[in-house]
């Protein structure tokens, strides 16, 4: 097993361990992308295709992808990988003048099939790319797992910009003021609450200003850091201190709007610090 972190799918399909420094890049929909930003050494990419465990023969449904890719690509070879079997080919192609070789494996496990791409300059090795398929495995319908957190994944960014973007926009509608993430911005979220602007059913928009208030933590303060947490069905951001205690944007405020506590924007941030 290497050592690395660790990658749960949207939702919670496949598990995986990919390199330290690689980190995961916007792709295609139902793609993932990885890669090493600082000392490029090829692009990782894994798309995973489900049957519904119901169905008759669901169960072999990872194992019929790779006879099947056999069957229909010619180029393909069965190779393994750890205890997978895998349909392996790769191709050449040219990109401004550069040769760059594409390896592919298709794979699965169970009711997923995976494909798994990785692209590198020609000659380049595929070996962290088999150590990252070597890892692979699968979380079973209907069983439960112990909640999880790892490094934050484009989905739960996404959700942390929206966030954040909604409340920016929302203080210059409301306010007519700019927001720069600072501590000195707390006064003009709870400006924003007392005005009554966000309705108390309203969870998505109380999960932006606390999502907003963590932002302003990561600026102002050093050791925290965004991550994913895996709960059940809850994939959600979260912030995490050096020290491993964890900050739910979620129940900053939305914890409290629900118990009709008073939200004091103030005293969050300095309970949070």
């Amino acid at each position: 097993m290497i050592q690395g972190k660790k990658f749960i799918s949207p939702g919670a399909w496949f598990t995986m361990v990919y390199p330290s420094d690689w980190n995961e890049f916007e792709d295609g929909e139902g793609s993932f992308l990885f890669y090493n930003p600082d000392t490029w050494t090829g692009n990782f990419r894994i798309s995973a295709f489900k049957a519904d465990a119901a169905t008759r023969g669901a169960m072999d449904y990872g194992k019929e992808a790779v006879k099947q890719e056999l069957k229909e690509n010619p180029s393909a070879s069965l190779v393994k990988i750890g205890k997978l079997a895998c349909a392996y080919s790769k191709e050449m192609f040219q990109e401004e003048g550069a040769y760059y070789t594409t390896h592919l494996w298709i794979t699965g496990i169970g009711n997923v099939a995976f494909e798994c791409s990785f692209t590198v300059p020609k000659g380049g090795s595929v070996k962290e790319a088999e150590q990252v398929i070597g890892t692979l495995d699968i979380r079973k319908d209907g069983q439960k797992y112990p909640a999880e957190v790892i490094p934050v994944r484009l989905s739960e960014i996404y959700v942390i910009n929206e966030g954040y973007e909604w409340a920016v926009n929302t203080v210059k509608k409301e306010l007519k003021k700019d927001f720069q993430g600072l501590e000195e911005d707390l006064p003009k979220l709870q400006q924003v609450i007392d005005s009554g602007v966000i309705g108390k059913k309203k969870k998505e928009e109380w999960l932006a200003i606390g999502i907003t208030v963590c932002t302003i933590l990561v600026n102002e303060a050093e050791g925290f850091e965004w991550m994913t947490l895996i709960d059940g069905n809850r994939e959600v951001p979260v912030l995490q201190y050096k020290d491993g205690k964890l900050i739910d944007p979620l129940k900053l405020f939305w914890s409290k709007v629900k118990n009709d506590e008073t939200c004091d924007v103030e005293e969050v941030f300095k309970s949070a610090v």
